[in-house]
């Protein structure tokens, strides 16, 4: 067998938001001809039944262990599926993989090189989520993480408010989670001192699941718990507004709404 003939291949995937329509063609024939699986266990638990892979399952906090085995497992010839919710490339495996590649040692370079690393997209929460809206990320936005896990607490209230005086709309992924209960808590506080009372505030929950729930509300009216770890929360600009049951930001700057 030649070296083309081992070569393995690592896909870092994303499974999109939640409903199995929503995977993309692309993501459907790498599960399809795939060995192995890794992931977070509730993103492995969606490929049970498919008796040709080996799922291998891990903790939400061991992103750079489960990339080295992937790789590891990928070394040997195999077809290796990494797993990501939404789109790898957004707060996902996919940085966590290339982190560890540009970490790697002499030995681990040595036997991770042949391996055909590929990333592929999917639909994010934000994206579905924005859909489900209507339109509220129309014009420029921007996406901040609100976990403090990874980074200062004080970067990303400095972010909001510079995304907030530039008027961005803004997508909000993590607000809070029963360890780290404040990250929502910490936004709303610098929204109220930056934004206008009337900023709408879109609060989406397990958007394309059986269980999706949508609301809308004026910042004076969003309180912390109307988000959790399930939530994807979009604050529109100065422009943005309801049309009907929709919410939309208009693809031109300052366009006032029709009285």
């Amino acid at each position: 067998m030649n070296s083309k003939e081992l070569q393995g291949q690592l896909c870092v995937v994303g499974l999109g938001p939640g409903d199995d329509a929503l995977l993309t063609q692309q993501v459907r024939a790498s599960i399809a001809s795939a060995t192995d699986a890794f992931g977070y266990f509730p993103y492995v638990e969606r490929l049970q039944g498919l008796e040709h892979l080996q799922l291998h399952a891990s903790d939400n906090r061991e992103e750079l262990e489960r990339a080295c085995s992937a790789l590891n497992l990928a070394a040997q010839g195999r077809k290796v599926l990494m797993l990501s919710s939404g789109d790898p490339g957004v707060f996902a495996m996919a940085s966590a993989v290339f982190e560890v590649l540009e970490q790697a040692c002499p030995e681990e370079l040595a036997r991770w090189q042949a391996v055909d690393v590929q990333v592929q997209p999917g639909i994010t929460a934000m994206l579905a989520a924005a859909a489900r809206l209507g339109a509220p990320l129309g014009h420029d936005f921007c996406t901040i993480n609100l976990s403090d896990n990874l980074k200062p607490a004080q970067i990303i209230e400095h972010r909001i408010r510079l995304a907030a005086q530039a008027d961005f709309a803004m997508a909000f992924y993590n607000p809070c989670s029963r360890s780290r209960p404040e990250g929502f808590v910490r936004a709303l506080r610098v929204l109220q001192q930056e934004c206008e009372p009337g900023r709408l505030i879109c609060f989406a929950r397990n958007v394309s699941r059986p269980d999706e729930s949508l609301q809308v509300v004026r910042l004076e009216q969003a309180s912390a718990d109307m988000a959790d770890m399930r939530t994807l929360v979009i604050v529109g600009s100065s422009q943005t507004r309801r049309v009907g049951k929709h919410v939309y930001t208009p693809r031109s700057y300052g366009v006032a709404a029709h009285a």
